[in-house]
């Protein structure tokens, strides 16, 4: 594995490229510039991780940079409200996600106050999200399913088609179209108000701004199958853009759906302004300067390795959860075949394995169940932990971490005994808890709390700190408590499909 200080990206260099594309871009309109923001503008960790020394929040200094000629609008799909769809890497729902990318652009400077529900047929979830966005001083709107899609043309470009969705006016040359996640209607609302703005004689364009697949690179680089990894659960496959090559004489790669779209995209396209598209591929549409800011393509492609690895953890537990497909599990053990990878390779995975059987030989855990993990520090050193009868094993694996940094011995508590044993009573005696040891959302906070007494709890909890980005991998299914304070100690986290115990209900 690279030295994660180690950088492939220059991330400068790509924010200068990329702010100067959409300049260029911009120009190239009468009118306004809808631009359709694929991918995540804030806390990209999955671009932060395949490209080490991408800033995670790069795409938003680009706005900050322009902010002054840009507006937002952001979509939600009606039924992500409804069934209270979740975005994995904050654990939060789409409808929370919009306030929180509301909150997150204010903190960048841009103000953004139009939302649209998109698909909306009445969805009562969908209509309280409204209701609340409404009384904060948010301006709402609904898009219907549009009629005729996708095979009438002319049904489609017409008053009973993108012209039965409301405008929404906005002040600014560019106009962010953005969502919580693939799906959510940011191509509808933007073809809809290019249907307008034709109507109203403003010439506007049109151009998607993503991140992966990256064009410029092969097909088969690391990278790319990274995105392809990444997206399993809804089977995007990288393809050749065969219109890209028959037009240019030039390989560039993009993803299946965007291949799939295109002849009915420039149809429309051409319907609505009257005139042949400027656009002869998929990537013509595209404003995507990443590819430029790589500058050590070895490390990339070992950090595009091991999130692969990743990835085929992510699916196959989310298979074992019965929230994942098997499909899903399938196309990455083949993008891995392929790259010859292997889960081995992820160094933390070996060493909770052999920290497991450890446990085992010792006859720790608790009630016959055995848990272990280990963690990757910034040196390279690998700490394991195993759970016991006061400790879940993420709780012992950072609490053993944060005293290897720190310089602590092992045998000295960081979190007195009395204390844990009188939680687990509360835990078992009052709220009627099947598990009395501490996850590590608890012993976290105990951790805390006993700083305030302890110097070397103290000095452990400064570690903390440290830890953020590290490599993490655990033989079981982690419970909530310790899902939730691994992801907020920022750790990469994978663990083996496999539940702690044959409970159907457990903690």
């Amino acid at each position: 594995m690279h030295n994660r200080n180690t950088d492939g990206f220059d991330c400068e260099h790509y924010l200068a490229e990329q702010t100067q594309a959409i300049v260029e871009r911009m120009k190239q309109c009468d009118g306004k510039l809808y631009l359709e923001c694929g991918g995540k503008l804030l806390y990209d960790y999955h671009a932060a991780r395949v490209l080490p020394g991408f800033d995670p929040n790069v795409k938003m200094r680009v706005f900050q940079s322009l902010k002054d000629q840009i507006d937002v609008i952001v979509c939600i799909y009606a039924d992500d409200i409804e069934r209270r769809k979740v975005r994995s890497d904050f654990g939060i729902t789409y409808d929370i996600d919009v306030f929180k990318m509301i909150d997150d652009f204010a903190d960048w400077g841009i103000v953004v106050d139009k939302v649209v529900v998109t698909r909306f047929s009445g969805q009562p979830g969908a209509q309280q999200f409204m209701n609340r966005l409404s009384r904060r001083g948010i301006q709402v709107f609904t898009h219907k399913a549009t009629d005729g899609y996708p095979s009438n043309i002319d049904l489609i470009v017409s008053d009973e088609g993108y012209g039965a969705n409301p405008y929404i006016e906005t002040d600014k040359p560019v106009v962010l179209v953005t969502a919580p996640g693939p799906g959510s209607g940011k191509l509808a609302t933007c073809l809809s108000q290019l249907y307008h703005d034709y109507k109203a004689h403003r010439r506007s364009g049109y151009a998607k701004f993503e991140t992966f697949p990256i064009w410029n690179l092969s097909i088969d680089h690391p990278v790319n199958v990274a995105y392809e990894a990444a997206t399993a659960d809804i089977g995007d496959i990288n393809q050749i853009d065969h219109f890209h090559l028959s037009a240019y004489g030039k390989t560039a790669v993009n993803y299946s759906r965007d291949m799939e779209a295109f002849p009915l995209l420039k149809r429309i396209l051409e319907k609505i302004t009257e005139t042949p598209s400027l656009y002869k591929s998929p990537t013509d549409m595209g404003v995507n300067r990443c590819g430029f800011g790589i500058v050590d393509d070895d490390v990339v492609r070992d950090a595009a390795y091991q999130e692969i690895i990743r990835r085929y953890y992510a699916s196959a537990c989310d298979y074992a959860q019965g929230i994942g497909s098997y499909d899903a599990v399938s196309r990455i053990q083949i993008l891995m075949d392929n790259l010859k990878l292997h889960p081995m390779m992820r160094s933390t995975v070996p060493a909770a394995e052999d920290a497991l059987k450890r446990a085992v030989a010792k006859g720790k855990g608790r009630d016959g169940i055995v848990c272990a993990a280990a963690i990757e520090l910034p040196d390279g050193h690998i700490i394991t932990g195993s759970n016991s009868e006061i400790l879940h094993a993420a709780s012992a694996l950072i609490l053993n971490a944060a005293k290897y940094l720190a310089g602590i011995p092992k045998s000295i508590d960081l979190i007195p005994k009395n204390t844990i044993e009188s939680i687990g009573r509360m835990k078992r005696d009052v709220l009627s808890g099947r598990r009395v040891s501490l996850d590590l959302d608890e012993t976290l906070i105990c951790l805390a709390m006993s700083a305030t007494v302890n110097p070397s709890a103290q000095t452990a909890l400064d570690q903390l700190p440290l830890l953020r980005e590290c490599e993490v991998h655990m033989t079981h299914l982690p419970s909530v408590g310790d899902a939730n304070g691994l992801r907020k100690l920022g750790l990469h986290t994978t663990s083996e499909p496999r539940f702690p115990t044959s409970n159907l209900l457990d903690e």
